[in-house]
């Protein structure tokens, strides 16, 4: 097996684990299924330009925001924040475990996941 092949598994397991955390915290299933997807729209930045795309793409597609608003569930006791932000990193994991990375601004295609 392959460290890329690896990697894959483990965010797969991530995604999966990620998901049962919703669901033992009683959200709304069809929730998760309606915005698994959502933060794909940071795709629309490619319209303007790759480095633009990759730029919008990579902040919609980072650890950082979703931890944040984790972070901001907990110290203001907002559980949409914290549904809103298990889907969003829910959505990362995916990604990564069919191979789709952050971008470079060279390429759409040309992610992290392939350098590996």
């Amino acid at each position: 097996m392959t460290n890329k092949q690896i990697v894959h598994i483990e965010y797969g397991i991530a995604f999966v684990f990620s998901f049962y955390i919703y669901t033992m915290l009683d959200f709304p299933t069809w929730m998760f299924l309606v915005f698994l997807l959502v933060p794909d729209i940071t795709m629309i930045g490619y319209v303007v330009n790759n480095k633009v795309g990759a730029t919008i793409y990579n902040i919609g597609h980072s650890f950082i925001l979703p931890l944040v608003l984790i972070f901001c569930s907990t110290f203001f006791a907002l559980d949409l924040l914290l549904l809103l932000s298990i889907i969003w990193i829910s959505h990362i994991f995916m990604d990564r475990c069919f191979g789709y990375g952050l971008k470079y601004p060279d390429e759409f295609k040309r992610t992290h996941i392939q350098e590996i």
